[in-house]
């Protein structure tokens, strides 16, 4: 996937439609000239809906629909004839949008099924007609509801990622080499920090026609909990991978607090992430010898760990061994 392609953020104002008038008609007849009160309801103006669709994987075809307008409800009219309800809006967006309120950021609702619908802006009621006022001491009332207003509001819709593996590290960590390596995919790739400004998916075949999908998550630095660096734009792409894998260069000063340092800000993004399965990939191990790795290995983190080599094509298949048995493990 392009990096140029994958848009997971868009910001959308978006018009439901005004609900039709009820009507204040009275029947009138040659036989009847003074008939009791016939108005029918106003219909519903239109919502806009979200549908999700498995055959999408990016915001980008929301990119440049910045206005989003459903159709006004149309008055009811005489002989107890509502109108018409307005077109729906319906936008089709990959499983895992989250919709979000853009002046509060509050959270609404999230798409996560194939054909789901769920109403991102409701459309305002219709009024309803002057049949529905009349009593024994008001048989004839003159008036009917105006219909409801629509709603005019800014959404945010935001798309978390569905991976069976994620990335996790901090920049340069060879998060983006790894993937470009073990998939088809074709991220960008330098040597500073940042290089990854979108999130990448790639498809790692596996013994005979198996496959797995990994995503190559921007890097992640201490204090993007809060915002830092990329911080909470790409951090909840994690929240909707099977399984973390860690990725910290051999080079690195301190693995183990470099790990930890990683698992604490997804901690303080969402605590839940913890629960799921982990392993610890050290990266760029061509530059170590055996007796250096015997020396990390005494003070790496409890969790399944692999070294490997991107460039020089060191332990990855070991690396996808240990992948795919944890995606099947029983729980």
């Amino acid at each position: 996937m392009g990096n140029s392609n994958f848009v997971d953020y868009v910001k959308l104002f978006c018009r439901s439609g005004h609900g039709g008038a009820g009507s204040a008609h009275f029947f009138r007849s040659r036989s009847n000239p003074r008939g009791g009160p016939d108005g029918g309801d106003g219909g519903r103006g239109g919502h806009i809906i979200l549908r999700g669709n498995k055959q999408l994987w990016t915001l980008l075809h929301l990119k440049y629909t910045k206005h989003v307008k459903a159709e006004n409800g149309i008055p009811g009219s005489k002989q107890l004839k509502t109108g018409a309800n307005g077109k729906d809006v319906v936008l089709e967006v990959p499983l895992g949008t989250v919709a979000r309120d853009a002046e509060t950021g509050k959270f609404e609702f999230e798409i996560t099924h194939h054909g789901e619908e769920k109403i991102l802006v409701p459309g305002g009621r219709g009024g309803l007609g002057n049949d529905h006022f009349k009593s024994s001491t008001n048989q004839a009332p003159k008036y009917a509801q105006p219909g409801e207003e629509g709603q005019e509001v800014w959404k945010i819709l935001e798309l978390k990622l569905l991976a069976d593996v994620g990335l996790v590290g901090f920049p340069n960590a060879g998060k983006s080499t790894l993937l470009s390596v073990v998939s088809a995919a074709k991220p960008e790739i330098a040597d500073y920090p940042f290089t990854t400004l979108r999130p990448n998916l790639g498809i790692v075949k596996y013994r005979g026609y198996r496959s797995f999908i990994m995503a190559d998550i921007p890097g992640i630095i201490e204090g993007a909990h809060e915002g830092k660096g990329l911080g909470l734009r790409f951090l909840r792409h994690i929240e909707r991978n099977s399984l973390l894998l860690f990725i910290v260069p051999a080079d690195s000063k301190d693995i183990r607090t470099e790990y930890r340092v990683l698992l604490n800000e997804l901690k303080q993004y969402n605590p839940e992430l913890l629960d799921k399965s982990k392993l610890l990939a050290i990266s760029k191990s061509d530059l170590l010898d055996a007796e250096l790795m015997r020396e990390i290995e005494k003070d790496l983190p409890p969790i399944p760990h692999v070294f490997i080599s991107a460039i020089a094509q060191k332990g990855l298949q070991k690396l996808k061994d240990m992948i795919w048995l944890e995606l099947n493990r029983e729980v």
